[in-house]
Order: structure tokens, then C-alpha cells, then sequence
């Protein structure tokens, strides 16, 4: 039988978050010094992590961004609502 998944094996380093979305990790830092993004912090563990929430939501940017969107404006208007 295959091991059951917990939360814990979901967390993603940035290269794993960022190749998800598909976008690069470039991008994925840049959507964190944007603040469009936080990373999820992990007791015990330093560095940064995301979750499958977190790559939806770059995800979201990276439609929007293509469909004409500014990031400013993505960050002001969609992303201020949540």
C-alpha cells in the first residue's frame, strides 16, 4: 500500500512551488518582494515553503498578468479583496 499523504509532505521548497505553477523561481521571488505571495514558515525549520494554496494563487497572478493585467493592479484590486 502507497504512504498516506499528511500535511507536512505537502510544504514545497521555491523550485518545487515555482516548476508547480510553472513559472521560474525568478518569478516566484519576485512575486514575494511584491508581497503578492507570503511563504508559509515551518517551527523548527528556516527557509521558506509553500503549499498547494500558495501555487494556485501564483497560479492566479500569472493568468491574470498574461491576460493584460498590471501586477500593480492585480495586487491592488483582486488580491487586497482576500
Amino acid at each position: 500500500m502507497g504512504k498516506k499523504k499528511t500535511q507536512k509532505d505537502s510544504y514545497m521548497r521555491i523550485s518545487d512551488a515555482a516548476r508547480a505553477a510553472g513559472v521560474t523561481n525568478q518569478t516566484v521571488e519576485y512575486y514575494l518582494m511584491l508581497g503578492m505571495i507570503s511563504p508559509l514558515r515551518r517551527p523548527g525549520n528556516r527557509g521558506r515553503f509553500f503549499d498547494r494554496a500558495l501555487v494556485k494563487r501564483i497560479r492566479l497572478i500569472r493568468k491574470l498578468n498574461q491576460s493584460g493585467y498590471t501586477l500593480c493592479a492585480i495586487r491592488e484590486t483582486y488580491l487586497a479583496r482576500r
